[in-house]
Formats: structure tokens, sequence, C-alpha cells
């Protein structure tokens, strides 16, 4: 065992004396969020991040039809799995249910992350060990060959491109053990328009073809059409986040590069396979065309009427189902934007106009719908609560009030002196 592990318990483990001191105070809080000091990582590390990314898992994992990517051998399952950047833990723990419903039991997880943000989940009854260490530094504190299933999640936000991304892979296969699976799980951070009707990837695995269909989800291929977003609120904000990730030496696009990453490796990995999937924010103008009523010849229409599944409204082209599915796609779409804000802009100098009539509109736009999907009646009111709460996380400050849309201050919203939140 490498001596620079220190000593590891069942809860919590600090990989050198060093590290201990450096992580001692690893937090800064700027504009009223919590953030990770002297480290590229952009995003907050409060509840309000916590809750959008256990969203995100959820959403991925749905999108997916299962928390694991590679289906598990019932004559050699994974005894000891290893999470990168675990955060709250909630991926291990859907890993765990996903692979106690295939009767893999006894399985062990242990969660890797710079700070411990994770709870206790031997409460929930599963093995479960966290190790805190710096994800920069290695070796990592694990022996040769320590894992039989080592996941990365969302390791584009952690990890620069380049050559610090290529020593954590080669750490990452370094503790796999032979004949071991490793998962990288990634999103681009970057929102494009797929063109209508995306043709299906060739040689289409006939499994997740169905988990697309039944999901409302798509299959991604070399193929598939792609445009730059036609929404300038969206456009703005990729413009931003590009630039923001940029500056840190991180991936807006990973999920394009991985694949690449990973076929490098011809040593060290074999039967690498990849599986990509785009969610829509929302329900696409050329898909209602495919509605049985107009058009029963189409490929989802088809699908639709087999699986006997009712839609949202009449005329619509998605299930209860997909449809909130799609909207939680576009939740954790804008809670990414809220939590990516404060770095991407001097909040101590007031935006235009322009730009906080168009957030106000996005964030009530998005609102109204997600009500809806959940079945809530939607009124000025209840939105603009919505909004105050958002708002009083994103704190934009020194507005004179008279900027904000009117619908605003009939929620009963007070400017205090000079302008602001």
């Amino acid at each position: 065992m490498d001596a620079t592990r220190g000593s590891i318990s069942s809860a919590s483990t600090q990989s050198t004396k060093d590290d201990s001191t450096a992580l001692s105070n690893p937090f800064v809080l700027r504009h009223g969020r919590r953030y990770l000091r002297d480290l590229p990582y952009p995003l907050p590390c409060d509840l309000p991040e916590l809750q959008r990314q256990n969203l995100h898992s959820l959403l991925a994992s749905s999108a997916f039809g299962r928390a694991l990517g590679s289906t598990p051998d019932p004559h050699d399952p994974p005894k000891k799995v290893l999470e990168f950047g675990c955060g709250s833990g909630y991926w291990s723990s859907l890993c765990h249910d996903y692979l106690s419903s295939k009767g893999i039991e006894n399985v062990s997880f242990t969660g890797l992350d710079v700070v411990p943000l994770a709870g206790d989940l031997r409460r929930q009854g599963i093995d479960w060990k966290f190790v805190q260490h710096d994800l920069r530094k290695v070796p990592l504190p694990f022996d040769d060959g320590e894992f039989d299933l080592v996941i990365m999640k969302d390791m584009s936000m952690v990890v620069p491109h380049g050559t610090p991304s290529q020593r954590v892979l080669d750490e990452a296969l370094r503790i796999l053990r032979s004949g071991g699976t490793l998962e990288i799980w990634d999103a681009d951070h970057i929102i494009r328009s797929i063109l209508p009707h995306p043709p299906p990837p060739p040689g289409k695995n006939p499994e997740e073809y169905h988990c697309a269909v039944s999901t409302g989800t798509f299959l991604i291929s070399p193929i598939t059409p792609f445009t730059e977003v036609h929404n300038k609120y969206l456009q703005d904000s990729n413009n931003w986040i590009q630039e923001a990730l940029d500056k840190r030496k991180l991936e807006a696009t990973p999920c394009a590069r991985v694949s690449q990453m990973l076929l490098q490796e011809t040593e060290a990995l074999c039967n690498v396979e990849n599986r990509r999937v785009a969610i829509p924010l929302g329900e696409l103008r050329w898909e209602r065309e495919n509605v049985p009523e107009r058009n029963p010849v189409q490929r989802r229409s088809s699908e639709a009427a087999k699986s006997k599944k009712v839609g949202l409204a009449e005329g619509s082209a998605l299930t209860e189902e997909q449809a909130a599915l799609r909207y939680t796609a576009l939740l954790v779409v804008i809670q990414m934007i809220e939590s990516l804000e404060p770095l991407c802009f001097n909040l101590d100098t007031p935006w235009g106009t322009a730009d906080v009539v168009r957030l106000c509109l996005i964030l009530r736009t998005s609102i109204s719908k997600i009500y809806h999907i959940y079945g809530v009646a939607c009124d000025n009111a209840s939105s603009n609560t919505v909004l105050r709460f958002l708002f009083s996380q994103i704190r934009l400050v020194r507005y004179p009030s008279g900027f904000l849309p009117r619908w605003i201050h009939s929620a009963g919203w007070r400017m205090p002196c000079g302008g602001g939140f």
C-alpha cells in the first residue's frame, strides 16, 4: 500500500498531512455562493449546486435507461467501485441500486473528491468509504489494480484538458484491475440545435434505439446533423461559458473528445464503446408533424402508437414522461447557467437593461413550463415567487428599479437604496 495514503477509516481519509493542512479551509464566499478556493473548478459547492448535480445524475441515468453504461458480468461482477469527483455521492447510490436490482450484492463503493460533500451512505445500507484527495495530485492514494469499476463523471469541469487530464486517465488505468471497466460520463456545456428528422445511427443497437424512442431522446453519431442554437439568449450564454471555461483550460464540449482519448490507449484498453444521447429542452416544432393524426408513417408516431401512452395534450408528440425528462434537462441547463454566472461576469458592474430582461424572461418561461409539466397551476404570483428566490441566489446589484419588468414589482419586491437585489 502506498505510504502516502495515510490511515484509512471507514468514513473519511485524507491522503497526506500536507494535503490536510492545505484543505483545512477550502472554501471561499463569492457573490453569496460558496466556491472552492484556488482551484479551476468553476461551479459552486453549495446546496443548490449539489441538488442540480443530483438532478443531472438522475436525468442522465433516466436518458440512458440505467446508471451504468456497461452490463455487469453476472459471473464476474464488480466488487470494488471508485467514483472520481463523487460530490454528494448520489451517483454511487444510483449504481448501488442498479447493481442490487441485478442481484449483485456486497459491492464496496469509494468516493474520491477534494472536499467532503457526501453524506454517510452507510445509513442507506451501502458499503461506502470517502477518500479526500486533490485529483490534480498524483499518484492517487490507491494500490495498482485495486478497483473493478472506475467511474469518472463530469470530470471536464474538474481537470484541465491536455496533460492534466491525460495524467488523471493514466492514474485511473493504474488503479483499475486487469479485466475491469472504466466508465466516463460527461455532458457538453454548450447548447446546440439538432436539425429536423435526424437519421438513426448506422448499425444501431436495438436496445439503445428503443430506449431513445421511449424517452424521447436522440442517439448521436458522426452523421447526426447539428447547427448553432437559434435562441439568441442561449447564444449569449454559450459565448460567455465558452470564454470562462477557456480561461481555466476546461473543455466546453468534452463528449466529442472522450472516444478519441480512449482510442489512443490501445495498449491498456480494449472493447472501447461509446453512446451519446441528445436531450431536447422542450418539444420540437417538427416533432408535431409526426403526431399519429397528422402523419402515421413517421418513426416517432409509429413508436408512440405501439407504446399506447397518452401525450400531455391533444396533438402533442410527447408522452408525460418524455416531456418531464426534457423540461428537467431545461431546468438543469438554466441552473448551470445560474451557477456559472458569478464567475463569468463582474457582478459589481451592472448589466445592461436588455440583459436583465432577457434573463427574467428565460427564467419565467422555463418555470411556467416546469409547473405545467407537473400539473401545477402557474400564475404570475407563483412564478414570481420562484423567480425571487432565483434572483436572490444570482444577486444582481445596482439596478435602478425602473429597469425591472413590471411583473417583478407586482410580486412585492422592494429595491434597497441605490437599487439592486
